[in-house]
């Protein structure tokens, strides 16, 4: 999303972006509809998370750990 953004600047400053026309009505549907922000919202944070994190469990980690959780409770 917005690969192809021109900047027009004003007094060395950034003043406009233009997008896509395609683009826009994208994003102008994604900001009108509140599940596809919370979806995307949500997406962002997981690529974030995913970006901090190198560590990956396997299925069968996951379960050992969860079990271990629940066994303490």
């Amino acid at each position: 999303m917005l690969e192809n953004v021109q900047i027009i600047k004003e007094h060395g400053k950034a003043k406009f972006a233009v997008i896509d026309y395609a683009e826009f009505e994208m994003i102008q549907s994604l900001l009108s509809d509140r599940e596809k922000m919370e979806d995307y919202l949500d997406y962002l944070h997981i690529q974030s998370v995913k970006e901090q994190s190198t560590r990956r469990f396997s299925l069968n980690e996951v379960k050992e750990i969860l079990s271990d959780t629940d066994s303490d409770s």
